[in-house]
C-alpha cells in the first residue's frame, strides 16, 4: 500500500470508492481498484500501466475502466485497443454477458485466454465482429442461411458456427476448422472492433465452470487478478447467453439455446434444413 501511494503521491482509499469527473460536459464515473487509484480517464489509465508490476505477481489487480455504454469515449476505446494490440486479454461487456476480448490472430494472446479462464484447449473460442462483411471473411464458405440469420438477428445474441477460413488460426477453432461468429448489439464492442481494426475473441469472462458475469464487479471477483483491464459499462441485465446455431451447408442445428429460441430460428429459416439435436 505504501509504495503504491508513494508512486502516485497520496494515500488511496482501500474500499470501493467512486468519483466523478467532468469530461466534455458529461459526468464520468470512476472506481477505485482495490488499494489503487481511481481510473476515470485514459490519462489515469495510462499512468497505471506500471502499477501491476509494483504490486507483485501474486497481487496484480485489473484496472477497472468506466466507459459510457451509449456514447463510448474515443480516447478510452483507443486505450483499450492499444491493450489488445499489445496482446493483452481485456474483459468487455456485450449485449448478453461480459466476455474476454483478445486478438484471435495473436497465438500468445489466445494462449493467455485459456490460462486466464482455466479453459480446456479442446474448446473453441468464439469471435466477435462488427459487420456481416467481417464475418464473411472469417468463413470458408458462406451458405445462404447465414445471410438470412444475420439479416434477422444481427447485431444480437446469435452465434453462428461455420467452416473457418484458412486465415483463422487452428488453435482458435480447437482444431475443428469451424469458427463461431457473433455481432453483438453493443456500441462499445462495435466501436472497439473498429478502433482495433479487426475481430476480437468473445468467450465468456469467467473462470471455467463458474457462473457467467453480467457486471464488471462480478468479473473483478473472478478475474481481477488474471486480466490487466476490465471495461465497465454497468449491468448488462442479461440472464441468458447467446444462442448457438451450427450451419452445415443448407442444414442447421441448435448447439445451445439461449436468448433466441429454436422456434425463432426455425421461423427465420422458413422451417427448412433443421437437423435433429
Amino acid at each position: 500500500m505504501d509504495e503504491v501511494a508513494a508512486e502516485f503521491g497520496g494515500d488511496f482509499n482501500a474500499e470501493d470508492a467512486e468519483c466523478t469527473e467532468k469530461r466534455s460536459g458529461a459526468t464520468m464515473r470512476g472506481y477505485c481498484v482495490g488499494k489503487g487509484r481511481v481510473i476515470a480517464s485514459a490519462q489515469d489509465a495510462a499512468a497505471l500501466v506500471e502499477w501491476p508490476r509494483l504490486r507483485g505477481p501474486d497481487t496484480v489487480i485489473a484496472e477497472l475502466l468506466r466507459i459510457n455504454p451509449e456514447k463510448p469515449e474515443q480516447d478510452l476505446l483507443r486505450y483499450t485497443a492499444e491493450k489488445l494490440t499489445r496482446g493483452c486479454v481485456v474483459a468487455i461487456p456485450t449485449d448478453t454477458l461480459y466476455g474476454l476480448a483478445a486478438d484471435p490472430f495473436n497465438l500468445s494472446a489466445v494462449d493467455e485466454i485459456y490460462r486466464v479462464k482455466g479453459r480446456p484447449e479442446a474448446r473453441a473460442l468464439p469471435i466477435l465482429v462488427n459487420s456481416v462483411d467481417m464475418a464473411s471473411l472469417m468463413a470458408l464458405d458462406v451458405p445462404r442461411n447465414f445471410h438470412r440469420l444475420a439479416e434477422t438477428f444481427w447485431p444480437g445474441p446469435l452465434t453462428i458456427v461455420l467452416d473457418a477460413s484458412h486465415q483463422v488460426p487452428l488453435k482458435v477453432t480447437a482444431n475443428t476448422k469451424r469458427v463461431a461468429l457473433r455481432w453483438p448489439k453493443n456500441e462499445v464492442v462495435t466501436r472497439l472492433i473498429r478502433e482495433f481494426g479487426g475481430p476480437v475473441t468473445g468467450t465468456s469472462a469467467n473462470l471455467s465452470g463458474y457462473p457467467s458475469c453480467s457486471t464488471a464487479e462480478e468479473v473483478m471477483e473472478q478475474l481481477g487478478k488474471r486480466v490487466p483491464l476490465v471495461i465497465d459499462t454497468g449491468d448488462t441485465k442479461a440472464s441468458l447467453p447467446s444462442t448457438i446455431i451450427e450451419l452445415h451447408g443448407h442444414e442447421w442445428k441448435i448447439g445451445r439455446e439461449g436468448a433466441i429460441t429454436e422456434a425463432e430460428i426455425d421461423d427465420a429459416l422458413g422451417g427448412e434444413g433443421a437437423l435433429a439435436r
